[in-house]
């Protein structure tokens, strides 16, 4: 075994074991918890390591990185589940639509027509999750602010719509960051209630995208489905190597 893949079992060892303590504090199941390890920085050797320990749902946040990463895993052969995490320009779409199987930041209308629009054209169906913008109103609007972005939660319902008109979409759920600063609980606990809404409407969007390394107690505690991990599975995030 070489020393990374040995970093990286044990690591994960030890996040499963965090999630696991997380779902018995709030009465789940560990099974419900998918673990999406966000690679951004590293280098598609971990993502193959990652592989051989059974994580396959590989996140990304920006398409310069993650369309090589996609077809280096593709010529490797290696199956893997591609989830865009990061802000998405339109102009980035075209890549995007051709390796993305979720994506984790759709916020705006004319967004999610451009996705629509290319996967619908590529014959691919994307799963789409509407990031919600849990930052102060009196703070950011719409986009979230500093980059973080997100859908206010008034715009959440006509974003739903759009995403689920599309043949070449799925509308499976709902993403959210908490703010910076300040406790990450009550933003997960509103981002749950908004999930609830959208699923009582579209009774197929049953996934909650939330918490990180820092804050995945909180999110789970609140109903998230999937959270998305660097820094606890991989390590301190070094420069970028293809």
């Amino acid at each position: 075994m070489t020393d990374r893949l040995a970093e990286l079992e044990a690591s994960l060892a030890a996040l499963r074991a965090k999630i696991a303590t997380a779902c018995a504090a709030a009465d789940r199941d560990p099974a419900e918890i998918t673990l999406v390890a966000v690679t951004k920085t590293f280098p598609v050797s971990d993502i193959k390591l990652l592989s051989q320990l059974g994580v396959t749902d590989i996140g990304e946040n920006r398409d310069s990185e993650a369309a090589p990463k996609a077809a280096a895993c593709a010529a490797a052969g290696l199956t893997v589940r591609w989830h865009f995490v990061g802000q998405l320009q339109v102009n980035k779409v075209p890549s995007v639509a051709g390796y993305a199987d979720m994506v984790h930041s759709v916020d705006r209308l004319r967004l999610a027509e451009a996705l629509g629009r290319r996967s619908g054209a590529a014959g691919r169906v994307i799963s789409c999750l509407i990031q919600v913008s849990l930052d102060d109103p009196g703070q950011s609007a719409g986009r979230g602010g500093a980059g973080r972005g997100g859908a206010a939660p008034a715009e959440v319902g006509d974003l739903a719509a759009a995403i689920a008109a599309h043949d070449g979409l799925r509308l499976a759920g709902v993403m959210g960051i908490a703010p910076l600063g300040e406790p990450a609980r009550p933003a997960y606990a509103q981002l749950r209630q908004i999930a609830e809404t959208i699923r009582a409407a579209y009774p197929s969007a049953q996934v909650i995208s939330a918490g990180m390394s820092g804050d995945m107690g909180s999110a789970i505690a609140e109903g998230a489905t999937h959270v998305r991990i660097g820094t606890a599975l991989l390590g301190g995030r070094p420069p970028f190597l293809r």
